[in-house]
């Protein structure tokens, strides 16, 4: 029989930092009013000194193995824009702190659509049999390489992690994850990125000009192709699994802004109200936006089993994907 993957248990976790946004107005050229404006947020949450990314991770990680009754997974399968160090990768350090010993564990780069990437490469994993059980995380602490003095950007991210459990089983129904539309288009790599760094920047011989070393994006081009691109993926994946847009319960997707929210539900037919949406509390959490907003949802008793999540992303690369899940029937904490 063919293995497929369903969620087991999840969770989430913030860094105690809440950063309103007339902390930031106070130190630029903004207000409350022209971040609410333009955003829909009101606050973001940053890390505290000294705290990491694989300290997030390793939290909501063991938060989402509690969840599931696991002391033990197969693999750790991470997606973050934001790792301890260039080298090595971060997933290990994780696995190591949450006690899984000899655990395979390694990371995925997709910016804002790591999680869904993150999801499908887990899922793969446990078709083949490799494992049964794989622990997928989304963490980031974007506040280490924003520039403090562009609100374009640092208005906008937050720091965050949420992670999931998925299990091997045999049958579709609840719980189940899956199929998946993904892609990408090198040529917009520009739109969003961070320069400096990387082999590129170090073979030219040239030192970072200024401000290359902090993530830059060109907000109204992305906006565009955020919407199109993920209405796009949501409605092939959607044609995958044979639903209707009126079939879909929630929508969850990337947590970019809130007018992106709103636009894509409208081009895709989906009324406002089932859209997940917690951008306006904790910002662009990135890779860990996904995760981080379904469970807050479930922590709010939202959801029911049988429901139907579309879940859809659009981040640097450029990326994209989109993929659906059947909410189980969880034990409620």
């Amino acid at each position: 029989m063919t293995r497929s993957a369903h969620l087991a248990g999840i969770g989430s976790f913030l860094p105690s930092c809440r950063v309103p946004n007339a902390q930031l107005a106070a130190r630029m050229d903004t207000s409350d009013e022209w971040i609410r404006t333009r955003t829909g947020i009101r606050q973001r949450y940053f890390a505290e000194p000294g705290t990491t990314t694989s300290d997030l991770a390793a939290e909501a990680g063991a938060r989402a193995m509690k969840s599931a009754g696991l002391a033990e997974v197969g693999a750790v399968v991470l997606a973050t824009t934001t790792p301890d160090r260039p080298c090595p990768a971060t997933a290990p350090v994780v696995a190591a702190k949450l006690g899984l010993a000899g655990c395979p564990a390694f990371d995925v780069q997709a910016v804002c659509t790591g999680f869904v990437y993150a999801l499908a490469t887990a899922c793969g994993l446990l078709a083949m049999g490799c494992v049964d059980t794989v622990l997928v995380i989304g963490a980031e602490t974007f506040s280490t390489i924003l520039n403090p003095a562009d609100r374009a950007t640092s208005v906008i991210f937050g720091d965050g992690a949420g992670a999931m459990v998925l299990r091997s089983g045999h049958t579709a129904g609840n719980g189940a994850v899956g199929p998946f539309d993904l892609g990408s288009d090198g040529t917009g790599r520009d739109l969003i990125t961070v320069r400096a760094g990387g082999a590129e920047q170090r073979r030219s011989g040239l030192a970072p000009a200024p401000g290359d070393e902090y993530f830059s994006m060109a907000g109204r081009e992305v906006f565009r192709q955020a919407v199109e691109h993920m209405a796009q993926s949501a409605r092939a994946v959607l044609g995958h699994v044979g639903w209707q847009a009126g079939d879909v319960d929630w929508l969850a997707c990337h947590q970019a802004n809130l007018r992106i929210l709103v636009r894509l539900a409208d081009v895709l037919g989906i009324p406002e109200a089932r859209v997940l949406a917690n951008i306006a509390e904790v910002g662009n959490t990135s890779a860990a936006s996904i995760p981080l907003a379904i469970d807050q949802a479930y922590q709010a008793g939202r959801f029911k089993a049988g429901d139907r999540l579309l879940l859809s992303a659009f981040g640097g690369g450029l990326t994209w994907g989109s993929t659906v899940l059947t909410w189980p029937d969880l034990t409620h904490p």
